[in-house]
């Protein structure tokens, strides 16, 4: 057997891959406009090659548990970053918008893999006391992947082509598969099960479709029979699929078991509409800014440098903020701060101090990393050691939907709000993008409001929380 690398050289590659597919999720973002000059379409039309990426991840996570506990970690991970790659060589080359959203599934196909494992090889090696420390230590570079996307997008963009967004990838993900290989353990499952194909083609119609309806639905063509009725199948679909599932909840995607946690049902049900909600402004703030506030990809880009220095300077508190307060207060309050800063981001106009601009999105960027990292941590503070294949494919699963679904949802709820305020969306105003942040604002209150169930003293292994009796009456 292959002897095991220091476990931060194996985090540390673990941590790179997470910010290489994240970055890829986002930094199109501000490159929109000249892509969509490129492929002759509206540049809000061409975030269905940011949606098709984010969605795909979604559809195949399921399938990378199985795959890591028959063929081993060391195995699925390399072949992630070995697809990841080329499909990025297949971006960058293409021509049409078809082209570019095949590479960009087949993208979507390594990340799938690539994501889940390297977490599950996280979580197999980390103590509970540690796990909020180590999910903290490899999230981080992905939350900053999704700020510094659309400032360095912009400025390839601007500076060269948007063609070399994507073969920047060729080198980075040369080394990073020569590590997988040398660093990586091909470490498989104890327990091997047959693969619960039908709940993964059920499952799999039933978010594609949702989110291909949403897209069709808040589109320009005024078509909406066929999108509904896409709609209504692929909502039908995921509920066969969940009764599907309970018949046999043992070789089940769905983790019915952990789902019976409060701490891990919350990163399922309340944390899906914070990621939506947050996963909105990456997508949302660059087109407002290059259309309404008439800047350049560059210099629309730079302003969510702020974000990412708000993520960066929430890490180090964390953890003792964590241990003074535990995770339900933290969510519950931290949750509403992060709501409003959204919000806020809905008076920003081109009169707005510059200054002020970077104050906001420094300040939403702190804490929203803050939620991200308990809700996250939380997920998994109670789940067994045996069950972390199948509790982290699920939730992998879940996060990535929802992330794809931020997109989605923000290009529909753009285009909705241009409709009803009875002008074209091919060319949103600033009041139509201050109206949309606002009704996505809402969404960020869902771990808010699903904590008010939680108990004092949830995953206080984890957090390290020691809470004085008093406190259980607050």
């Amino acid at each position: 057997m292959k002897k095991a690398r220091s476990p931060f050289y194996v985090t540390t590659l673990i941590a790179a891959a997470f910010f290489m597919e994240m970055l890829d999720g986002t930094i199109i973002a501000t490159a929109l406009p000249q892509m969509a000059r490129s492929f002759h379409v509206g540049p809000v039309s061409l975030n269905i090659g940011m949606t098709a990426y984010l969605l795909t991840l979604a559809v195949f996570i399921p399938i990378s548990g199985w795959l890591t506990d028959r063929f081993g970690s060391r195995s699925i991970f390399a072949t992630a970053i070995a697809i990841f790659t080329l499909s990025s060589v297949l971006c960058g080359i293409s021509g049409t918008l078809t082209q570019f959203i095949l590479a960009r599934i087949l993208q979507g196909i390594g990340g799938a893999m690539m994501v889940p494992v390297g977490r599950l090889i996280v979580l197999r090696t980390a103590p509970k006391e540690k796990i909020t420390q180590a999910l903290a230590y490899i999230t981080w570079p992905g939350l900053s992947a999704l700020v510094i996307g659309p400032p360095l997008g912009g400025f390839i963009t601007t500076y060269f082509s948007w063609h070399w967004i994507f073969f920047l990838n060729l080198p980075i993900g040369i080394l990073a598969l020569v590590l997988a290989i040398l660093w990586i353990e091909n470490v498989r499952g104890e327990e091997l099960h047959p693969f619960d194909w039908l709940t993964f083609i059920l499952g799999g119609f039933a978010s594609a479709g949702v989110v291909y309806a949403m897209e069709e639905l808040g589109g320009e063509g005024g078509h909406w029979k066929f999108p509904a009725a896409i709609l209504v199948l692929s909502l039908a679909s995921g509920a066969v699929a969940i009764f599907v599932a309970r018949r046999n909840p043992t070789r089940s995607l769905i983790d019915f078991d952990s789902l019976k946690l409060k701490s891990y049902s919350l990163s399922i049900y309340g944390a899906s509409a914070f990621r939506i909600s947050v996963g909105v402004l990456p997508f949302l703030l660059p087109l407002m800014f290059q259309i309404a506030f008439g800047l350049s990809a560059f210099q629309s880009g730079l302003y969510l440098l702020a974000l990412f220095a708000g993520d960066l300077s929430m890490k180090a508190f964390i953890i003792p903020t964590l241990r003074r307060f535990g995770f339900r207060r933290v969510i519950i309050i931290n949750g509403v701060i992060t709501a409003a800063s959204i919000a806020v981001c809905a008076t920003l106009s081109p009169a707005t101090p510059k200054a002020l601009i970077v104050a906001i999105l420094f300040f939403h960027g702190g804490f929203r990393s803050m939620e991200f990292t308990c809700l996250t941590s939380l997920a998994f503070s109670e789940v067994a050691s045996t069950k972390m294949s199948r509790a982290n494919s699920f939730l992998s699963t879940v996060i990535q939907l929802s992330s794809g679904m931020g997109v989605a949802v923000g290009a529909i709820t753009l285009r909705l709000v241009a409709h009803a305020r009875g002008h074209s969306a091919a060319a949103p105003q600033l009041q139509d993008f201050h109206l949309a942040i606002l009704l996505i604002a809402f969404l960020a209150l869902g771990p808010v409001f699903d904590s008010l169930g939680l108990a004092h003293n949830a995953g206080a292994e984890t957090s390290g929380h020691v809470q004085p009796e008093l406190e259980a009456f607050l």
